[in-house]
């Protein structure tokens, strides 16, 4: 009951204490860019996170009887009301108009993506023009990241990598210039992020460890897991917050395991 309880409260303070919109700006000839933007009622922010989901990076963000509807099951899109409870703006970006069925790896890693996220970043400082903007990304959507930082180096101010693709999940981050952050879980079992394939940059760059958290209620690559720090998720997120205000942060986050 108490459990339930708290929801209550936590359901009706982040009505109150947020605004949540769908936001869709022009950027390549013919092509549109939406993203939920997802901001504090009563404070501007000092951190705006532009967030890349996983998979094929479709949320199928829409509007539906007035109500704005979109897939929250990424680890990233599910915790965003985290972010901003802590004072951040995030915009969780979905495909854009002429990629509907979702991007490949190629897209993620072109010209044209870095294009369009271009045109986020102008937005979200036209909003907040003294905020510092970082790109996250989970997943796949740790490909868009790397690469869009890369391609946009000049015009943001860090990256966060959680539960790296190996290989293209770095994409230009040894020469991006600007502080970057690795966020893993030691028992993340998905083949295609393992945790050895980040551990190798913790001498360049901030790793966060991550330990713990409930059993997989999902495949072993999608957001239910140890993949999506199932079970671990309010830690992860304040720890990537005090890491980007340049605060104290853990190196290591353990939370003891949890029942289904």
């Amino acid at each position: 009951m108490r459990q339930i309880l708290l929801l209550i409260i936590l359901a009706i303070s982040s009505a109150l204490f947020a605004t949540e919109g769908m936001v869709t700006i022009p950027t390549r000839q013919g092509v549109t860019q939406s993203y939920v933007l997802t901001t504090p009622d009563k404070v501007s922010p000092d951190v705006v996170l532009i967030l890349f989901p996983g998979s094929k990076g479709n949320i199928n963000l829409r509007r539906e009887d007035g109500q704005i509807k979109f897939g929250e099951s990424n680890f990233l899109v599910r915790e965003r009301q985290r972010f901003v409870d802590l004072g951040a703006a995030t915009a969780v970006i979905d495909v854009p108009s002429d990629n509907r069925s979702g991007m490949d790896d190629g897209f993620r890693m072109g010209q044209k993506h870095a294009t369009d996220i271009g045109f986020v970043i102008d937005d979200l400082k036209n909003r907040w023009p003294t905020a510092h903007v970082l790109l996250v990304g989970t997943s796949r959507g740790t490909i868009s990241a790397s690469s869009v930082a890369y391609s946009l180096r000049d015009r943001i101010d860090g990256l966060v990598l959680t539960s790296t693709i190996q290989g293209s999940g770095t994409t230009g981050v040894k020469k991006l210039g600007k502080r970057v952050l690795f966020v893993h879980h030691r028992f993340d079992s998905c083949r295609e992020t393992p945790y050895a394939g980040v551990k190798g940059f913790s001498t360049q760059f901030s790793l966060i460890t991550v330990n713990g958290g409930r059993p997989a209620a999902s495949g072993e690559c999608d957001p239910y897991s140890a993949h999506g720090f199932y079970g671990v998720e309010a830690p992860v997120v304040e720890a990537i917050l005090h890491w980007v205000r340049q605060e104290a942060y853990p190196t290591e986050i353990t939370v003891p395991a949890k029942g289904n």
